[in-house]
C-alpha cells in the first residue's frame, strides 16, 4: 500500500511549529507495512491543497491530509477537500451533536476561561464536511475529521490526530518489512558492503549517522526471508548490533 502525507499549516512553513504528525504517521504507517511515499507540507491556500489531494488520490493508494480543519479563517481543508471531489460541505446531525456535546464539556470544564474571554462557537462551521464523506468523531478535540473515497483528513493538533489515526489504522497495511542495525564503523568503511547487499538482495539499504558515535543501517524490503538473508549477509562483513 503506498501512502503519501500533506500536512497543511502556515505555521509549519515558518517554522513556528515541528511537522511531528509527519514524522509519527511515517513511523506508524512504515511499522504496519505500508510504503510512504510523499511528504509534502502546503500553505493555508485552498486551491493549492485542493489540487494537491486532487492529483495524490488519483495516483496513490491513500492520502493522509493533517491539519487546517476546524471553523477559523484560515481552515481551509475541509472546503479544499469538498473541492477536489466535486461535493458541498454540509453538516451533518450526528457530528453536530458531538461537536455541540464537546462544546459543553469545555464550557462545564472550564467556567471562568469561557467567562473570561467571552469564548463562541460557530457549531456549524466547525461540524461541517465534504457530502458522503465518512465522518470520525473526536475523541479528543471539538474538530472532526473524515473519510472521502482514499482521503484521510486529521485535526493538527498531535493529540486529536493521533486518536483518529487509531481508528482506522486497520484499514493501512502492505507488505513493506525493515530491519535496523547500528556499527560503530565509520560510513566511508561500510562502502563495499552496503554495495554488495543492495546488488545481491532486492533491499534498500540506508546508512545514517547515530549518538554516542554509531552509525545506522536501515534495510527494507518486502519479503521477510530476503530481508533475513540480506542482514545475515551484512553481519558477516560488518560488525552489527541491533541495540
Amino acid at each position: 500500500m503506498e501512502v503519501v502525507v500533506l500536512t497543511v499549516g502556515d505555521e509549519v512553513l515558518a517554522g513556528d511549529i515541528t511537522n511531528s504528525n509527519a514524522t509519527w504517521l511515517a513511523g506508524r504507517l512504515t511499522e504496519s507495512g505500508a510504503a510512504v511515499s510523499r511528504i509534502l507540507t502546503v500553505p493555508d491556500d485552498r486551491d493549492l491543497v485542493a489540487e494537491t489531494i486532487r492529483e495524490w488520490a488519483a495516483r496513490f493508494d491513500a492520502v493522509i491530509v493533517t491539519g487546517g480543519l476546524g471553523g477559523t479563517h484560515d481552515d481551509v481543508t475541509a472546503g479544499a477537500l469538498a473541492d477536489a471531489f466535486g461535493r458541498d460541505l454540509v453538516v451533518d446531525e450526528a457530528v453536530r451533536e458531538d461537536v455541540i456535546e464537546t462544546v459543553a464539556a469545555y464550557r462545564e470544564a472550564n467556567p471562568e476561561t469561557v467567562a473570561a474571554h467571552d469564548v463562541e462557537i460557530d457549531v456549524d462551521a466547525w461540524a461541517a464536511l465534504p457530502e458522503g464523506s465518512r465522518a470520525l468523531p473526536n475523541p479528543e478535540g471539538l474538530c472532526p475529521g473524515c473519510v472521502i473515497e482514499n482521503v484521510y483528513a486529521f485535526p493538527g493538533v498531535p493529540a486529536e490526530m493521533k486518536a483518529l489515526f487509531e481508528r482506522v489504522a486497520a484499514e493501512f497495511g502492505g507488505e513493506t518489512v525493515a530491519k535496523t542495525l547500528y556499527t560503530p564503523r565509520p560510513e566511508g568503511a561500510m562502502l563495499d558492503a552496503l554495495s554488495g547487499v543492495r546488488e545481491r538482495f532486492d533491499v534498500a539499504v540506508g546508512s545514517y549517522p547515530a549518538a554516542e558515535g554509531r552509525n545506522r543501517i536501515k534495510l527494507t524490503g518486502t519479503d521477510p526471508d530476503v530481508l533475513a538473508d540480506a542482514v545475515e549477509w551484512l553481519r558477516g562483513r560488518i560488525e552489527v548490533s541491533e541495540e
